[in-house]
């Protein structure tokens, strides 16, 4: 029962920092949620579903600023990478994973954070497939494809909202890829059933609540918001790992 408990709080944590920063759910909660699941691929599939929930919420209410041909292409790539890097991820040690899944965000932070001014990544096919490449890796082994995807769309749409709507809807269809490839993997659970149901409340509340954050955040400063959660949450999961 505490686990369930403790499990709903970070998923309100988890759902208001997805809807405020537009990502993040995964990276918010993997820091804690393995050690509450009986394995790593449960945690994953329960933060996959979950995250699933915020962004299906979000989408509905930002639709009109979704560009589906600036989309498909990305999404298309990370389902390609995504797939059998989920099947690889079961052969590699959870500890090193972890490690390498720190460092590359801290490198990456720092990099953006300096030279964000001069980074403009275009909607064309090759940035696309990139992006798409990257995330499907990190998706695939860490249950985190939010970063690179969230770099790419920062960098290429014209506004926050753009934003929020394009990277909401990435990580919805994403996400409802991986979750049948874990599923097909033994990972999707009762376990991990009876903590969904549970905590469907709790991404109720934190997207209620990330809505209302995300309307005072002014435009200018929301880039850096993102890339300073991104570096936080690399640093926690390096010393944690």
């Amino acid at each position: 029962m505490e686990n369930i408990m403790n499990i709903f709080l970070l998923t309100i944590g988890a759902s208001f920092v997805q809807r405020t920063t537009g990502f993040g759910f995964g990276i918010f909660i993997m820091t804690m949620l393995p050690f509450m699941m009986p394995s790593y691929g449960e945690a994953t599939t329960l933060s996959g579903l979950l995250a699933m929930t915020t962004s299906t919420l979000i989408c509905i209410r930002m639709r009109k600023f979704i560009t589906w041909k600036r989309l498909i292409p990305i999404l298309l790539t990370f389902v390609v990478i995504s797939t059998p890097t989920i099947f690889l991820s079961t052969r590699i040690d959870n500890q090193s994973l972890n490690r390498i899944l720190g460092i590359t965000l801290i490198l990456t932070t720092l990099y953006f954070t300096f030279f964000s001014k001069k980074i403009k990544l275009k909607t064309t096919l090759p940035y696309q497939v990139g992006a798409g490449t990257v995330s499907g890796v990190m998706g695939g082994f860490f249950g985190m494809q939010g970063p690179p995807a969230v770099l790419y769309f920062i960098s290429s749409e014209p506004d926050k909202n753009h934003y929020i709507a394009m990277a909401q809807t990435y990580f919805l269809l994403g996400n409802s890829v991986m979750t049948v490839v874990r599923a097909a993997n033994g990972f999707l659970t009762a376990t991990v059933g009876r903590n969904y149901l549970f905590c469907l409340a709790a991404v109720f509340i934190g997207t209620m609540l990330g809505s209302w954050a995300f309307k005072r955040i002014p435009g200018k400063i929301f880039p850096y918001i993102v890339y300073s959660y991104i570096g936080i949450s690399g640093l926690v999961i390096f010393l944690t790992a």
